[in-house]
This record gives C-alpha cells, structure tokens and sequence, in this order.
C-alpha cells in the first residue's frame, strides 16, 4: 500500500516535470536532476511534517482514523483526478516559458505545490501508526525516479502524458482510502 501511495503521490511531480521537460528548449542532466531531487525531498519532509501533526493529536483520532484516512485520500485523489481531466478538456500546446522552472523561487513553489498532498497523507498515516522514516523515504526515492522519467518524457513527448497521469494517480489514491476504510469497517 505505501508502494502504491508513493506512485500515486509522485504523479503530480512527474506531471510537472513531464511539462518542466517539454518547456526546457536545451535541457541538461542537471535539470533533470535539480528537479527531481527537489521534488523528492518536499514528498519526504511533507509526510513527516504532517505525521509529527497527526502524533500529537492521535489519541483524540483512534476513533476516527479510518474516516480520516479515507476523506484525505479521497479529496487529494479526486481534486488530482479532476485536475488531469479538466487539463483534458482544455489542452494547451507546450509553451517555452523564458524562465527555467528548474531553477531559484519557480523550484520552490513547483516543489511545495505539488508535495501539500503529501502532507495530509503525513496526517494519516499518523492515525494509522505508520513508521514514517521508511515510508517518506519510499515516497521520495519514487517521486525522484518519477521526475528523472517524466522530465525526459515531457522533452519527447510534450504534455499529453502529465494529464493522464494526474488522472491515474488521483485515482489511485481514491483507491488507497476506499481499501483503508472498508479495512476498519469489517
């Protein structure tokens, strides 16, 4: 589950990095690189940060973890999955922006956007009392892999698969919650 989690957390970075990729006119290793290691650890802080949130109010959650879990997932999932659908509905060709998004202040916001989710999921997991340490490393070494594969993707291939990834990953994570809540319910 934590697998599966970590994949579909990484899928707004890697449809960012699909579009970072595309809008790059000469891109190097180490924009690839600088992206992605910037992307994964903002997925590794956020969940610890909101794990350290969701320990210190766990007692007062037992009752309500399962319900917790599932509207945190099921919100970030389906905002994710309707993001992808709209970016369907109205596509856009691949514009080259004059500024690099690897780069200074654009990185840090890129970053931060596309890792909140993860600090719900940090949230959760503290009402489920998962190890973070393992669990936010594992969201960081995929979302890093994620962000190497999509910035080439994105400079072959343009955008079209950054929507479609925002849908799966959305869906993935409506998944994760419906599983965890019909887990508590039985």
């Amino acid at each position: 589950a934590v697998f599966l989690l970590a994949v579909a957390l990484s899928m707004d970075a890697f449809a960012v990095a699909v579009v970072s990729g595309c809008a790059l006119q000469k891109p190097s290793p180490r924009h690839y690189v600088r992206l992605s290691a910037a992307f994964g650890f903002f997925q590794f802080a956020m969940p610890v940060i909101g794990w350290y949130l969701g320990v210190s109010v766990r007692e007062y959650m037992e009752a309500w973890d399962h319900w917790i879990a599932f509207v945190l997932l099921a919100w970030i999932g389906g905002k994710m999955a309707l993001s992808g659908l709209r970016a369907l509905r109205h596509r856009e060709s691949c514009a080259c922006p004059s500024v690099d998004p690897t780069a200074g202040s654009n990185l840090l916001v890129l970053s931060v956007a596309t890792s909140i989710d993860a600090l719900a999921v940090g949230i959760s997991f503290a009402a489920l009392d998962v190890a973070i340490v393992p669990a936010a490393l594992s969201i960081a070494g995929i979302t890093f892999v994620c962000c190497l594969v999509g910035s080439g993707l994105g400079r072959r291939f343009g955008a079209l698969l950054g929507d479609w990834a925002q849908i799966i990953g959305g869906c993935i994570l409506v998944g994760i919650g419906l599983k965890i809540f019909i887990e508590h319910m039985m």
